[in-house]
């Protein structure tokens, strides 16, 4: 029996792919590439010495999804196919909501055509929306999100609810990350933001490498230790491990369940920036912007949830994150030059 990894060739995907098959589970991907490159099946072979099987393709398109499971012997999906930017889903909604929405209900419709009943769900921290409770936990009142990206996993949510309540046997968990950063220990894997990076540590990596000249530090006035927002910043191999631990979850339970994924503490961007400093030896310019309409001064998890039940805990500090994004920056950089 295999795991169905959609959208697995992504950043959050890949590691987790790397985590499941060195935990000895078999693993598929089904991606399109749109937001990553075929490269990263070989790199996740060189990291585990196992390849996953690969198929390229929509899977918001029903045919073509069909071919996979017809294909293997899916026993759960871990479901990370969508698209991801905040900032272009406030430009190009109708797009993120046919897309996003699509690609979930053809899975789980698949996944009940073939007897499938395990599902686990990429979501986010944004389904809190603009909430004054500190530190954000499951029970906190998922209100107000700030953008289409955030509602459309508010609203997969939801589908995946319901299903849940009228399916006695299908298993669910919806997996809520704070920010993923860092990169693959190894330098192999990391985060490839195609254009302008949407979130900060590629940002100060792609400062760190002289592709942009300094970082925007959107605003220096919020009721924090250093004025700047605070922000639960996560790595993405603790975070992967989290979905090794989720998976185990849904082998013995049913109905639907959340649990957030993060570390429990807030960094601000300068503590970020200086940490990435200091640990890599380099400085990074940065000037001070107006602050961007949306953002709040601070969040972070409650992690004790996933940690009770799902036996999980991040254990990766900030200065790893800096460091392993630093790597594989610089992997990225020799790879273009050759």
């Amino acid at each position: 029996m295999a795991i169905l990894l959609t959208g697995g060739a992504g950043f959050i995907g890949s590691h987790t792919a790397v985590e499941l098959l060195c935990a000895g589970y078999e693993v598929v991907i089904a991606d399109d590439l749109s937001n990553s490159d075929a490269s990263v099946i070989d790199r996740i072979e060189t990291i585990t010495g196992r390849r996953p099987a690969f198929y390229r393709i929509n899977v918001a398109d029903r045919a073509a999804l069909e071919t996979v499971f017809s294909a293997e012997a899916i026993d759960a999906v871990i479901h990370f196919a969508g698209f991801k930017a905040v900032g272009e889903s406030v430009e190009k909604p109708l797009a993120y909501y046919r897309n996003n929405l699509d690609s979930a209900l053809t899975v789980l419709e698949a996944m009940q055509a073939h007897g499938c009943a395990r599902f686990i769900f990429s979501s986010s921290a944004t389904v809190y929306g603009l909430t004054e409770q500190i530190p954000y936990t499951e029970q906190t009142e998922r209100r107000g999100c700030t953008n289409p990206y955030g509602w459309t996993k508010y609203m997969i949510e939801q589908i995946l609810q319901d299903a849940a309540a009228a399916d006695g046997d299908l298993a669910v968990v919806l997996l809520r990350y704070f920010n993923p950063v860092g990169a693959h220990p190894s330098g192999l894997l990391g985060e490839k933001p195609s254009g302008v990076p949407n979130n900060l540590m590629p940002y100060v990596t792609q400062v760190a490498c002289g592709i942009r000249t300094h970082l925007s530090v959107f605003g220096n006035d919020y009721p924090t230790p250093d004025g700047t927002g605070v922000r639960d910043y996560i790595h993405v191999q603790d975070l992967a491990q989290g979905h090794v631990a989720a998976y185990r979850y849904i082998l013995e339970h049913k109905g639907c369940e959340a649990f957030n994924l993060g570390t429990g503490k807030g960094y601000s961007v300068l503590e970020l920036v200086h940490t990435f400093e200091r640990v890599n030896g380099m400085k990074i310019p940065y000037q001070i912007a107006p602050r961007r309409a949306g953002d709040i001064a601070m969040y972070y998890a409650a992690p004790d949830k996933a940690a009770a039940e799902l036996g999980w805990r991040a254990c990766k500090t900030l200065e790893d994150m800096c460091r392993d994004a630093w790597r594989w920056q610089c992997r990225l950089q020799a790879d273009e030059e050759t």
